[in-house]
């Protein structure tokens, strides 16, 4: 488990087959969960329950219907929820109980190599759910202009990818899987709620308002709509995404400290 000096992208690409085969053999599961499920609750909450909600556009923050405000955010929401899901049980397991990890650092590879690989495979994923979910929904009418979904799909994979660095952090830090139900209930099940993806956060009042926007997931749904719905604040566009890529930086390195810890300190 000595330091082997291997550069990092030569290090992730001595992984391919292992995450190739491990995405050949989940595929369908993923599909699934990923996207079939979600498009569904997009369906049941900005059609069907859409068609109730009677608001002008001030107050969806200049949408022009319930369903163009909520899928921008939903999105982003799930790139959370599909990182989240991708960063606990699994990389417990491959620490803990298929100890996958072990058997690839009994080789030259290094704890930042297997971080990166396993982040690597969580971009492909959330880039695959979302440009789908994003091709899907373009045909309803969501989208201001022909470039919003396109900035759109790319705020929404930062978001991810934010929370998918911090959540590798938390999991190697961990020794038990019940701490991941304490994340979910105290995570991500309030910023899934309260962060602005179903409503606008300013309807929580000033307080509440602020903590919601002191969340990464507030962020990653206020840069997702307004880049969807073309009413941007190009200042506000560079604060959301500074705050992003600077959780990610902090995420990629609280992990790989982590990682190193666990495995061989």
């Amino acid at each position: 488990m000595a330091s082997s000096g291997l550069a990092l992208s030569v290090g992730v690409g001595r992984q391919v087959d292992y995450w190739a085969t491990l995405w050949r053999r989940t595929w369908k599961g993923v599909l699934v969960s990923s996207f079939l499920s979600p498009f569904l609750y997009v369906v049941a909450m900005g059609v069907l329950l859409g068609d109730f909600v009677d608001a002008d556009a001030d107050t969806l923050e200049g949408a022009s219907s319930y369903l163009a405000f909520v899928v921008p955010g939903l999105i982003a929401a799930h790139a959370m929820q599909t990182a989240v899901g991708e960063t606990t049980y699994p990389v417990m397991g491959m620490i803990k109980w298929q100890r996958v990890y072990e058997s690839m650092l009994a080789t030259p590879l290094e704890p930042r190599h297997l971080v990166a690989a396993h982040l690597g495979s969580v971009l492909l994923h959330l880039t695959a759910t979302c440009g789908l979910y994003t091709l899907v929904m373009v045909p309803f009418g969501v989208f201001a202009t022909w470039w919003g979904p396109i900035l759109a799909f790319f705020a929404q994979v930062l978001c991810g990818m934010a929370f998918a660095c911090l959540v590798y952090g938390f999991s190697t830090r961990v020794t038990s899987d019940q701490s991941f139900g304490v994340l979910f209930r105290l995570g991500v099940f309030p910023l899934f709620l309260f962060s602005g993806a179903f409503f606008p956060v300013s309807n929580l009042g000033d307080v509440g308002a602020t903590l919601a926007r002191l969340t990464p997931l507030w962020h990653g749904v206020n840069l997702s709509r307004m880049l969807a719905l073309d009413e941007i604040t190009w200042w506000l566009v560079a604060v959301n995404a500074g705050v992003l890529g600077a959780v990610c930086v902090v995420g990629w390195r609280w992990s790989v400290s982590g990682l190193h810890r666990r495995m061989i300190s």
